[in-house]
């Protein structure tokens, strides 16, 4: 497989990433309970590191990373917080949803074509982390 289209999936990834952080400033921003903005947050700065590795994977193929996440996902963003309940517990619901979704399934479908055992090993460390906060955020559900 040629970097170049390594490249491009790895920033088509990069860019749903950077959704993730910008959906969860939108919780950060809305939420009442202290504790949940806390784990917001915490969970926020897992994302932010995971786009780190991302962008840091593309530079090392040669590449340039994306530096947001692109028009869809800016009006996908834009959706997501005019739409985003103000209830805590349909927030948690949400997150859970969109990272199931998104951060979960959407990302192992996006990264089946082949990649490199570098950027293969980083993908599956991205999406074992959304896999974890799904998981955890789960447990918060009634």
């Amino acid at each position: 497989m040629n970097n170049q289209a390594i490249i491009e999936e790895l920033n088509t990834l990069l860019r749903g990433t950077y959704m993730g952080i910008r959906s969860f400033e939108h919780y950060i921003q809305k939420v009442d309970d202290s504790e949940l903005k806390k784990m917001f947050q915490s969970m926020q700065q897992d994302i932010k590191q995971n786009a780190q590795k991302i962008a840091e994977r593309i530079q090392n193929l040669g590449g340039v990373p994306a530096d947001d996440e692109g028009v869809s996902g800016s009006i996908h963003a834009f959706m997501h917080k005019m739409m985003l309940p103000d209830e805590d517990g349909k927030m948690i619901e949400d997150a859970v949803e969109g990272m199931d979704k998104y951060g979960v399934e959407y990302s192992e479908e996006l990264v089946k074509g082949d990649l490199d055992p570098e950027s293969r090993q980083i993908v599956e460390d991205v999406i074992n982390t959304n896999r974890r906060h799904v998981e955890y955020l789960s447990q918060l559900l009634p």
